[in-house]
């Protein structure tokens, strides 16, 4: 086994290889603006890193989101490419499952990414395997009570500390943890996994604009 993971759901672009058994090498820059320069280059560091041809995957991991549009789909893009090309399967996760396996946190807790406009996008877990229910999008203060005494991971933790005092690392995702929740799923049988769709949970903020006015030649 050797699985390719990638993540760009969030401001990290991150990428790495596992072999089943550990990380053999990986690589994260947080730009919120630069997915789809910096992903590439990545893959072909964490390859090289690793001495290895990109033949040599079996199978390719990618978080699903929830994201942003534009940062969301680069991996998503990049992740179906690869899969055509090498003829491997695309396993989905939900990239706020690899923020939560990578707590390490065995006992209630939740996670919150940020969704931009004063926004997370959340969600709850019974430990850093299980999470509860579905992700959402909510703002801080609509789910501080609800989320009251439990720690919250993640880069929402951390911009709205008023709503989550409890902010728990890591702060940002990490595909060396996606691929370690991955290679997890895929030992005990494969099942868990999302279809490598993208997961917006709102609509994306470039709009048509209603009323525009009409200048082509009827």
């Amino acid at each position: 086994m050797l699985l390719l993971a990638m993540d760009t759901a969030t401001p990290a672009v991150t990428v790495a290889l596992h072999d089943g058994e550990a990380v053999v090498a990986s690589s994260s820059q947080v730009d919120a603006r630069r997915h789809g320069e910096l992903l590439l280059p990545a893959v072909d560091r964490v390859l090289s890193e690793a001495g290895l041809k990109l033949d040599a995957v079996t199978g390719i991991v990618v978080g699903v989101g929830p994201g942003p549009y534009t940062g969301l789909r680069v991996g998503l893009v990049t992740a179906a490419a690869f899969s055509s090309a090498l003829g491997v399967p695309v396993h989905g996760l939900c990239t706020l499952d690899g923020l939560a396996y990578a707590s390490g946190i065995e006992g209630p807790f939740a996670v919150a990414t940020d969704a931009r406009r004063k926004e997370v996008y959340w969600a709850r877990y019974a430990d850093s395997r299980t999470r509860v229910g579905d992700a959402a999008v909510d703002r801080p203060a609509d789910i501080a009570e609800s989320l009251a005494g439990l720690p919250v991971v993640g880069s929402g933790a951390r911009l709205y500390p008023e709503a989550f005092p409890d902010a728990r690392d890591p702060e940002h995702q990490s595909a060396a943890a996606l691929a370690g929740l991955a290679a997890e799923r895929l030992a005990a049988g494969g099942d868990g996994f999302l279809d490598p769709l993208p997961m917006y949970l709102r609509r994306p903020d470039a709009q048509v604009p209603k009323n525009y006015k009409v200048v082509t030649p009827k």
